[in-house]
C-alpha cells in the first residue's frame, strides 16, 4: 500500500521523539510526530520547542515551514507511516520494577498497525521485549517487522548527536535489519547491527555503567569526607597527569529519568543479581541524606536559610525529572529554617531569583552545575557546599 509519511514518530514531541523528528524531517523525509501531550502539541505547532535542545530551533521553524514535519493528536496517524517508531517513557513502579510501558501501549493501539510497515521500538526495555511485541502483533494478525534501535543521545544535545553517533539497529527478522539501517542511515552511515536481545541489553548497559562509575566517585568522597579529608586533594593528585584515571567523574548527583531507572532494569532481568547496581543506587541516592546530616552535625540547620543552586538534574539544561536538588529540598523542609530555590532554566513557581536565594541564605549548596554559576562570588560568612568543585575550591562539608 502507499503510505502518507515515510515516519511517524509515537510520542514524536517528548525529549526523545521531537529530535528525532526533527532530523528525519530535516533530511528530507516526510513525518508525522504524534503525541497526546496537548501542551505540547500547541507549543511546537507555534514554532516553539517545548524543552531545551541546542541548535534546533531554526530547524524546527524550516521542516514545518517546507511541511515536512506535521504534527498530530490522532492515533490514526500511525496507520499513514511506513515506519513507525517508539520513543514512550519506560516507568519502573513503586516496588522498583519496570512497568510494561510499550506492551500496554501497542495493546491500545495495535488497530492502528497496518501490514507492511517496520516498527521500530526505541525507548529502553526490558530485554525480550522486542521479540515479544512481535509475536504479540503476529498473533493479532500484523504482518509487520519489528525492529529495536536504541536511544543514546545525551538531553539536549539530540540534533546534533543524531548526526554523529553510532547507530544500534536490530530486528526480529532479516528484512527489518536491513529496513532500518536504511532508515538511520539517513542520519549517520556508521551503523552497527545486534540481536534485539543483544540491543536491548547495550541500552541497559551503557547507562548501568554511567550509573555505577558515578556511584564509585560519591563513594570515594563519602569515604574521605568520613575521614576528615577533602576528596579533591586526592581525585586532582590522581588524575594529574595520569590517563588511567581519565575517566574517573567527579562527585556530584547521579540522578535524571534513565541512569537510575535503567540500571533497575537491569537489576530485574539479572534476577536482581546486580550488586553493583545495588550498591550504586544506595549510594547515589543517599546522597542527599548524607549531606543533610553532616550538616546537622556542624550547623543548628534550625536556625539556618538553606539555598539550593540549581534544580535541574544535570548541567545547562530545564528538566528536572527526578533531580536530586529536589530530594534534598524534601530532606531540608523538615530541619532547616528556610529553604530557597533557585535555577535559571528549570520552570517552576516556587523558585526564586538568583540574588534573592544567596542573599537570604546562610549556607548554599550547588545543586546542579549550571554554567552561570561559574562566575559567583559569594558573599562573606556563607557557607558553599560544592560537592562537583566546580569553584575549584574543594569540598568539606
Amino acid at each position: 500500500m502507499g503510505f502518507e509519511y515515510d515516519v511517524c514518530i509515537v510520542g514524536g514531541l517528548g525529549h526523545v521523539g521531537l529530535p528525532l523528528s526533527i532530523m528525519f524531517a530535516s533530511k528530507g523525509l516526510k513525518v508525522c510526530a504524534y503525541d497526546i501531550s496537548e501542551e505540547a502539541y500547541k507549543t511546537v505547532s507555534a514554532g516553539k520547542l517545548p524543552f531545551m535542545e541546542f541548535d534546533a530551533d531554526h530547524m524546527l521553524a524550516r521542516v514545518l515551514g517546507d511541511g515536512t514535519l506535521r504534527l498530530s493528536m490522532e492515533p490514526e496517524s500511525i496507520s499513514k507511516a511506513r515506519n513507525v517508531i517508539i520513543t514512550i517513557g519506560t516507568p519502573i513502579d513503586e516496588h522498583l520494577n519496570p512497568e510494561p510501558a510499550v506492551e500496554k501501549m501497542i495493546e491500545k493501539l495495535y488497530e492502528y498497525f497496518v501490514d507492511g510497515q517496520l516498527v521500530i521500538l526505541r525507548s529502553t526495555v526490558y530485554p525480550g521485549t522486542t521479540e515479544r511485541m512481535a509475536r504479540v502483533l503476529q498473533r493479532k494478525g500484523k504482518k509487520v517487522d519489528v525492529a529495536f534501535c536504541p536511544e543514546r543521545i545525551v538531553q539536549g544535545y539530540g540534533v546534533k548527536e543524531l548526526q554523529e553517533l553510532p547507530h544500534i539497529v536490530s530486528a526480529v527478522s532479516p528484512s527489518g535489519v536491513e529496513r532500518a539501517k536504511e532508515l538511520f542511515k539517513h542520519l549517520n552511515n556508521d551503523i552497527v547491527v545486534l540481536e534485539p536481545m543483544e540491543a536491548e541489553l547495550s541500552k541497559l548497559y551503557a547507562n548501568a555503567w554511567r550509573y555505577v562509575t558515578f556511584a564509585a566517585a560519591n563513594q570515594f568522597f563519602i569515604i574521605a569526607e568520613d575521614a576528615g579529608l577533602d576528596f579533591y586533594k586526592i581525585y586532582n593528585a590522581m588524575t594529574h597527569n595520569y590517563p588511567r584515571f581519565k575517566g574517573l567523574p567527579t562527585a556530584g548527583f547521579a540522578s535524571g529519568p534513565c541512569l537510575f531507572k535503567d540500571t533497575v532494569h537491569l537489576n530485574a532481568f539479572s534476577k536482581h543479581d546486580f550488586h553493583m547496581g545495588s550498591a550504586a543506587l544506595l549510594v547515589n541516592e543517599g546522597l542527599p541524606s548524607y549531606i543533610v546530616d553532616k550538616l546537622k552535625k556542624r550547623h543548628e540547620l534550625k536556625n539556618k536559610n538553606v539555598c539550593i543552586l540549581g534544580m535541574a538534574f544535570k548541567a545547562n539544561i530545564d528538566d528536572k525529572r527526578d533531580s536530586l536538588s529536589y530530594e534534598i529540598l524534601k530532606i531540608l523542609k523538615y530541619d532547616a529554617k528556610e529553604v530557597y530555590c533557585t535555577d535559571p532554566y528549570v520552570k517552576d513557581e516556587n523558585l526564586v531569583s538568583m540574588d534573592k536565594a544567596i542573599k537570604e541564605s546562610d549556607i548554599i549548596i550547588l545543586g546542579v552545575p549550571h554554567k552561570e554559576y561559574k562566575a559567583l562570588k559569594f558573599p562573606k560568612g556563607k557557607t558553599v557546599i560544592d560537592i562537583w568543585n566546580f569553584f575549584g575550591n574543594g569540598c568539606l562539608l
